[in-house]
């Protein structure tokens, strides 16, 4: 395997474990947004020509606080699977229907490639309103004072 692109061919039957490792730009993830490189510790099983993925991907995010709307870096540790079979071996709109629907991947018979899977899975990982903090006090609305560092000298209203 390389980068989450899984050499087919040679790999061999039964369970094999393993892990990869790509940086952000190789998954078309924008990497201002990505820092450091995505890991994923993968345990591979192959019958015949169906490929079963499970695992976790580890990744750190760089966001802004809803909140005090300062950047932080968020990590992400979740769990990852994915199902492949050989093109071909179903009935053409079977497999259109299962291509459409997401759930089954198709191989060549030569790799599987799952790096867009990857990348579906972290950005559906990233929180809708990220905060940099559970307790983050955010900013003050009267004059924008960040209300992390403690008590500030608003000016009256």
């Amino acid at each position: 395997m390389s980068g989450f692109v899984i050499n087919v061919a040679t790999l061999p039957s039964g369970y094999f474990r393993g892990v990869e490792e790509a940086e952000p730009r190789d998954l078309e993830l924008p990497e201002q947004e990505w820092s450091g490189p995505v890991r994923g510790s993968l345990e591979i099983e192959k019958t015949g020509e169906r490929i079963s993925v499970r695992g976790r991907l580890e990744a750190t995010a760089r966001l802004e606080c809803v909140r005090c709307l300062k950047s932080f870096e968020c990590p992400i540790h979740m769990p990852f699977e994915a199902f492949a079979e050989r093109s071909g071996m179903a009935p053409r709109h079977e497999q259109e229907a299962l291509e459409r629907d997401a759930y089954m991947l198709f191989h060549d018979g030569r790799r599987l490639d799952l790096r867009a899977q990857v990348r579906e899975h972290l950005m559906l990982e990233i929180p809708i309103a990220p905060r940099c903090r559970e307790d983050c006090a955010g900013l003050c609305p009267r004059c924008g004072a960040d209300l992390n560092v403690g008590p500030h000298a608003c000016p009256a209203a």
